[in-house]
């Protein structure tokens, strides 16, 4: 087991440095939105979504309806329900750690797990739970600090938002730097900017991961040939 730690701790390294940097700065920006550190603990274990917890510092801020609060939670995490398909069959044998490693499924934990490879000598599941829970812990820890630090230091949250899209950016650079097939990279910048076009800025994204899940389910035969040849 302490092999399994060991590889999961040295796998999410790279996540430990974005997830520390940006929960600094979702907890700095619910600090200032008015809550403090027990809300940010209770969102980082019980929400753990980046991304939402971003949006939910102003739904929080402007005392957003239950159902408001819940069509965006719908729209802002709706691109789970589609790569967390992928991932069936990989945490099919997990047992009593699935519930979890489902919950704990973000885009960077995705990025790490996603070609379903493993080192050797460890446990498969457990390397897979022990990934996802040094993600989260990362995340946790970077809130509380960021709370902590926006009840002592006066700091400016202009513009504080976008580090989301940059992590985004640099998972993205990742994948394609680390994977040989590109087809699934290119079917999500193709079909996001075409609907993008069609749809505007806030209407793109569901309508955009329905394609990118018909055009890869279509494409399927064809990446895992290239697998198959490598």
């Amino acid at each position: 087991m302490t092999q399994t730690i060991k590889k999961a701790f040295i796998t999410s390294i790279p996540v430990m440095a974005g997830y520390i940097v940006l929960g600094i700065g979702f907890g700095i920006l619910l600090h200032n939105a008015g809550f403090g550190m027990i809300y940010c603990a209770a969102m980082s274990l019980c929400i753990y979504a980046g991304s939402l917890q971003y949006v939910g510092v102003s739904l929080l801020a402007g005392g957003a309806s239950l159902l408001t609060t819940a069509l965006t939670s719908l729209m802002v995490n709706a691109r789970h329900l589609f790569y967390s398909i992928s991932m069936l069959d990989k945490y099919r044998d997990a047992g009593p750690l699935k519930p979890y490693m489902i919950f704990s499924l973000t885009d960077e934990t995705y990025s790490l797990l996603c070609d379903g490879s493993v080192p050797e000598g460890v446990k498969k599941q457990s390397y897979r739970f022990f990934v996802s829970l040094f993600d989260q812990c990362y995340w946790v820890t970077g809130s509380l600090i960021g709370s902590a630090l926006g009840a002592v230091i006066p700091f400016s949250t202009a513009g504080i938002e976008f580090s989301m899209t940059a992590l985004f950016i640099a998972s993205f650079v990742e994948q394609w730097l680390t994977s040989r097939n590109h087809i699934p990279a290119l079917t999500g910048l193709i079909c996001s900017f075409l609907c993008l076009i069609i749809f505007g800025p806030g209407r793109f994204l569901i309508p955009s991961m329905i394609l990118i899940t018909v055009v890869l389910l279509l494409l399927k035969n064809k990446m895992n040939r290239e697998v198959d040849d490598e």
